[in-house]
């Protein structure tokens, strides 16, 4: 069987029995603390790609899934993951990471076996101790990797599966009949500043911006490209920034957003001029929206630059322009929550995680209650 084959495969016999373990209980708990381990998904794909490389060459030592590790026996990992593991993750929706586990760097560049005594900078610190201990049992042959594989897969379904029934019990909870009345655009701005509060939301602001031109794309001839990956640099996905607006039916990009979760820089402005000194189609605006203060300076720095460039570069407040647009198009702001919310939900759990969409939706049912 092709790699593919023998994932679909051990997927259908663990969803046909999710409720039973496939191994021991000692090792079983090792296996859900890796699946359960939310602030660190990266681990679950790295072993699901060195134990699928095992299944489809028996021969290779699980120990050595990177090439340049010296002896036979080796194999390329991250070539899995990409070339397999990714795709069937994302065909079925398992909580785990979008991007592959060997370019985090815990993983990357290592150059000598995987074995126990090893130590994996990254935190938290028991979830690569369990992911070493893992690949060596399979190793001793005191587990088997197809067994492992299926152990993995069935905390992920129950996880996905748990993650699911919580969103839809918050979401059916949330009461929008008719005679309830809408959240003011204060109490709808108030609801998002709570939300920026919490922890690991910098892809947050991504989504108030996106929200609020999908909400409005009609009125003003304009619309946004689709949202690339929170985790891939700029470079890597040929964008030029992290919302991307375009005049509907045309794909030049007039405005650009670059968010930042720090104070805006002149060396941050100088280098958006570098990007769009390159363009072949000039831009409108390059915007800025900042959750940290604005240095006047920087401000005035920014100002200066159309009579340079003929471009508009502005640096703006994130709640601040969420503030004005949900005044300026004050009979939009329930389309504009729902909207974000569907964004929020939506993500990655690589960008917004669980926590942080159940959150929203606690958030909103109490500020709608009262």
């Amino acid at each position: 069987m092709n790699p593919i084959e023998i994932l679909e495969k051990l997927f259908k016999d663990t969803i046909n029995r999710v409720e039973t373990s496939f191994l021991e209980q000692e090792i079983s708990k090792k296996v859900e603390f890796v699946c359960r381990c939310i602030t660190n998904r990266a681990p679950i794909r790295f072993l699901l790609s060195c134990l699928l490389a095992k299944i489809h060459k028996p021969e290779v030592d699980i120990r050595k899934p990177y090439t340049e590790i010296r002896g036979d026996n080796t194999y390329s990992g991250r070539f899995y993951d990409e070339t397999y593991v990714e795709i069937f993750v994302a065909k079925y929706r398992l909580p785990c990471n979008t991007t592959t586990a060997f370019l985090t760097p815990a993983f990357r560049n290592i150059d000598r076996l995987l074995t126990t005594d090893l130590v994996l900078v990254g935190k938290p610190r028991q979830v690569y101790v369990n992911t070493l201990e893992l690949i060596d049992k399979v190793f001793q042959k005191k587990i088997l990797a197809e067994n492992l594989t299926k152990e993995i897969l069935r905390f992920l379904i129950i996880i996905k599966n748990e993650n699911e029934e919580r969103m839809n019990r918050l979401i059916a909870d949330l009461s929008h009949s008719d005679d309830i009345l809408p959240l003011s655009s204060n109490q709808v701005l108030n609801l998002l500043q709570q939300h920026l509060k919490c922890k690991n939301a910098s892809r947050l602001p991504v989504l108030m911006v996106s929200s609020a031109y999908l909400s409005v794309c009609d009125k003003i001839g304009e619309t946004i490209l689709p949202l690339k990956s929170h985790n891939a640099a700029d470079k890597q996905t040929g964008s030029l920034g992290d919302v991307e607006v375009t005049l509907i039916n045309d794909k030049n990009i007039i405005t650009t957003y670059e968010m930042k979760d720090k104070k805006v820089t002149k060396t941050d402005i100088n280098n958006a001029l570098n990007k769009i000194s390159n363009l072949k189609n000039k831009i409108d605006n390059y915007i800025f929206i900042t959750t940290d203060l604005i240095d006047e300076e920087v401000s005035d720095y920014a100002k200066s630059l159309y009579n340079l460039t003929g471009i508009e570069i502005a640096v703006l407040d994130c709640l601040g322009f969420v503030k004005h647009f949900l005044h300026f198009f004050h009979r939009q702001r329930l389309n504009f929550l729902n909207i974000y919310q569907d964004l929020v939900i939506n993500e990655p759990n690589s960008s917004v995680s669980q926590p942080l969409k159940e959150s929203f939706l606690i958030l909103r049912k109490t500020a709608e209650s009262e």
